[in-house]
């Protein structure tokens, strides 16, 4: 493939993975792993950038299943929805919320239908080309992710267990917008140790600053029956925890609060992951 064709195309191919993947980093790498891979292709392609867009969405999807960290969701059919014209500007600021938060307790495959059908009006039969998935499946596939989107509520203000999983795939996706959107404006990061003073972190954004691409080892649990974090031990036994993670929750039902402390022997933990 022509250099100056990437080139031109790569602007998109960055906005496409990174609206997928959530990290500007892993766009980036995604794009570069696209362009390794066909810049030796020499047949002749019709449209280059809808192919390298399917390239690069691919690429995405891998590593979406590699992952492993989407919250699990009930599979139920839900009627299809098409978005007109009129739905247009609704459907775009739904996007901007989604995509700091509802999106990352989709499924990969309903992320990809879904940000490259209605994000960037990419055909249902090519979609489903990438997903392996029949045009009609796809549509479906689609059609519960724009449903989920646009009517539920941001993860913070339905269930704490789903917003600790969205926090935490924010953190390891080093995603700052999503990490702030599920952040109280004043919310407090401490950390006990021994008895040393706490130490603290005031703020939306500097909490989320501490938390880019961590948490790649936590997980969400039930910490004496409410909704928190455990951090396992590196190279430790079986269920052995290097610290743990009490999560608060304002009224508005963002985190208000996270509290880490490596002291967990008389902690009751069960998983939730």
């Amino acid at each position: 493939m022509q250099t100056e064709i990437f080139v031109a195309a790569r602007p998109r191919l960055l906005a496409v993975a990174t609206r997928l993947l959530g990290s500007p980093a892993d766009a980036e790498e995604a794009v570069q792993d696209a362009w390794l891979r066909t810049a030796s292709a020499d047949e002749t392609i019709d449209n280059p950038t809808a192919w390298l867009t399917t390239v690069v969405s691919r690429i995405c999807l891998d590593k979406l299943r590699a992952r492993r960290d989407t919250a699990p969701i009930e599979t139920v059919d839900l009627p299809d929805t098409h978005a007109g014209p009129a739905d247009e500007a609704q459907l775009s600021d739904a996007v901007g919320t989604a995509l700091s938060a509802v999106v990352h307790t989709l499924a990969p495959a309903e992320r990809v239908a879904f940000v490259l059908h209605d994000v960037f009006g990419v055909p249902f039969d090519e979609i489903a080309d990438i997903l392996g998935k029949s045009p009609a499946a796809t549509r479906q596939i689609a059609s519960r992710a724009r449903r989920r989107v646009t009517t539920e509520p941001a993860p913070s203000q339905s269930h704490p267990a789903r917003a600790v999983a969205a926090f935490l795939s924010a953190s390891r996706d080093g995603d700052f917008g999503a990490l702030v959107d599920l952040l109280d404006p004043d919310a407090m990061f401490r950390t006990f140790a021994d008895d040393d003073p706490p130490a603290l972190v005031h703020g939306a954004s500097a909490i989320a600053e501490a938390f880019m691409f961590r948490a790649t080892t936590a997980r969400a649990a039930l910490l004496d029956g409410k909704v928190g974090v455990v951090v396992p031990r590196p190279g430790g036994a079986a269920g052995e925890l290097l610290l743990i993670m009490d999560v608060s929750f304002a009224p508005s039902g963002s985190i208000a609060a996270i509290d880490a402390t490596l002291r967990a022997d008389e902690l009751l933990v069960v998983d939730v992951s």
